[in-house]
């Protein structure tokens, strides 16, 4: 029996350490990291988050604008069941700076194909920055549950 135990022993420690090791591959070689908070909408007495959100700047322009050659910030919120502004064009080899929020529930914000992957959380404000290279038409995805049409919850981002 104690053989046993030893071999479940190793084969635990040794699969750890690999979990590890992938951890620090996707971090570091892939540059996948957790996206950061970057701020919190501020709701005052009487006002509804919906409110404050389009209040606040850069929430009450949303929408897309350049910020230097070949550099995009891409203003956005989720709101049940929509992301707006609908659609952003950009040129390739462009770098979209995503600053998200949502106004109702949690909402996901994902790009197939790319590195886009966020989670859209009332009153917090989410960012995340990807270069589009490539021309096309890239589907933006709700990709957490946020009720009745949820699946119908998409934009597109498309490059030229």
């Amino acid at each position: 029996m104690e053989a046993y135990e030893k071999l479940f022993l190793w084969f635990s420690i040794a699969l750890l350490a690999l979990l590890l090791v992938a951890l620090a591959y996707t971090s570091f070689a892939m540059h996948v990291h957790v996206p950061g908070d970057a701020g919190m909408i501020m709701v005052k007495p009487g006002q509804t988050l919906a409110g404050a959100v389009l209040t606040t700047p850069p929430f009450d322009h949303p929408g897309l604008r350049q910020l230097g050659p070949g550099r995009y910030e891409a203003v956005m919120f989720g709101q049940a069941w929509s992301f707006y502004p609908r659609e952003i064009d950009v040129p390739a080899g462009s770098e979209v700076t995503f600053r998200a929020t949502s106004v109702d529930v949690t909402h996901g914000f994902f790009i197939p194909g790319t590195r886009v992957n966020m989670m859209l959380i009332p009153g917090l404000i989410s960012v995340t920055s990807y270069r589009f290279d490539k021309p096309g038409t890239y589907l933006l995805l709700c990709h957490e549950y946020c009720g009745l049409l949820h699946h119908t919850m998409n934009a597109q981002v498309v490059v030229k």
